[in-house]
């Protein structure tokens, strides 16, 4: 393993994450959040297998995680859906590795979550454009894996707006709801009706993957770098990041790509991990820690020649 980078709060490694993982001490990680390559017919430039090559190649992962994860810790585990080849039913990998991973592994499935993305294009074109027999595929599942059946967890912490309906209720709660004690003596309205902050959320996570404009982006344009083509938006790993740990926890990604859960658990207080097999994602990864494009070139350059970058103090050594 190369220590490529390290800020205040993580670390970001160029290799093998199974080799990264040998090296992590058991039960020292908080949450594992990560998205790795898919089960895809059509080969990516980041690396995918298919079939049940891709189950037992994802299978040696998620056996070093569940030694390395605290006894209350999580692993949350990103997968987008697909096609079997040349006929337009699906292809149930997901489903597969849930079950693997819950039966032979002895994972706890605490919770499963769909992450929503109303800006993903149709695919596959074959069915969804051309023909015209599949609705767009739109929703990606997430496993929540740990390794008791109580997991730490704060719904608190991921409490979201009230609708507009529920803020009235608040505002003026004898006119929208006022009922009448019951012959029992019990009042339903005790605690119904109270501000708690925020209304609990959904497993439906509704988070559109449309950056453009991003730091990240313009710095690769700037150097002449491609960005990795697989990000997902910051909010979704800060929704698990507030909701199963607490600052200064330890948060890693095994399949860093851009690094967005790295700078993410950063902004949170929270340490991180990081670690990607491909040294020009790992170079143009540390584009996020860097204060304009000047120093966002000479990080990557130096990244991309092997050499180590400490940005601890924020300076270069």
């Amino acid at each position: 393993m190369e220590l490529a980078y390290q800020t205040r709060k993580g670390k970001a490694y160029h290799g093998n994450s199974l080799e990264l993982l040998d090296e992590l001490e058991d039960n020292s990680i908080n949450l594992v959040m990560t998205s790795p390559p898919f089960d895809l017919l059509r080969q990516k430039s980041y690396g995918n297998l298919n079939g049940s090559e891709y189950i037992e190649w994802l299978t040696e992962f998620a056996r070093k995680v569940k030694d390395k994860i605290a006894e209350n810790g999580s692993f949350v585990l990103d997968l987008g859906g697909a096609y079997q080849k040349g006929f337009p039913v699906r292809n149930i990998y997901n489903y597969k590795i849930l079950i693997k991973f819950v039966e032979e592994l002895g994972f706890h499935l605490a919770e499963e979550f769909f992450w929503y993305n109303s800006s993903k294009l149709p695919s596959p074109i074959e069915w969804v454009n051309k023909r015209k027999i599949r609705a767009k595929d739109s929703v990606n599942t997430l496993w929540w894996f740990s390794k008791t059946e109580f997991p730490k967890a704060d719904v608190k912490n991921v409490l979201v707006p009230y609708s507009d309906r529920m803020q009235k209720l608040l505002n003026d709660k004898k006119k929208y709801y006022d009922p009448k004690e019951r012959p029992s003596g019990h009042n339903i309205s005790e605690g119904f009706n109270k501000d708690n902050g925020g209304a609990i959320p959904s497993n439906l996570l509704q988070i559109p993957n449309s950056e453009s404009n991003s730091k990240y982006l313009k710095y690769c344009k700037f150097i002449g770098a491609k960005g990795h083509p697989a990000r997902f938006p910051a909010k979704l790993p800060e929704f698990f990041i507030k909701f199963l740990t607490d600052p200064d926890d330890i948060v890693l990604d095994i399949f860093g790509g851009s690094n967005t859960t790295g700078e993410t658990a950063e902004s949170l207080d929270r340490q991180w991990i990081y670690c990607d097999l491909d040294r020009d994602f790992v170079a143009t990864s540390v584009l996020r820690f860097a204060d304009d494009k000047v120093q966002a070139k000479q990080l990557h350059d130096r990244i991309v020649h092997g050499e180590f970058v400490d940005l601890r103090e924020n300076t270069l050594v």
